[in-house]
């Protein structure tokens, strides 16, 4: 997985490749690193595989307000069946 960030209001974190559970870790620490006050956004348009602790991970980031975008319908699907 490679991970870029970008900047301008919000700070966008463009999630690339295949993630796993192994990469929350890394995520997570860029979140606390960031400045509070400046909204978080995943760009997952470029994600391409995501495991089922992938899928919680997200649910839990929506439930934080960080916004997922470009996010894949099978992805979105799994993440309503993990809410069930």
């Amino acid at each position: 997985m490679k991970i870029t960030r970008a900047a301008n209001g919000d700070v966008v974190f463009a999630l690339i490749g295949r993630m796993e559970a192994e990469d929350i870790g890394e995520i997570e620490t860029l979140i606390r690193e960031e400045e509070g006050g400046r909204s978080i956004v995943f760009d997952l348009k470029d994600l391409t595989l995501v495991d089922q602790d992938v899928v919680v991970f997200f649910r839990r980031c929506e439930a934080d307000s960080i916004k997922l975008e470009n996010c894949a319908r099978y992805i979105r699907e799994w993440m309503k069946q993990e809410k069930s």
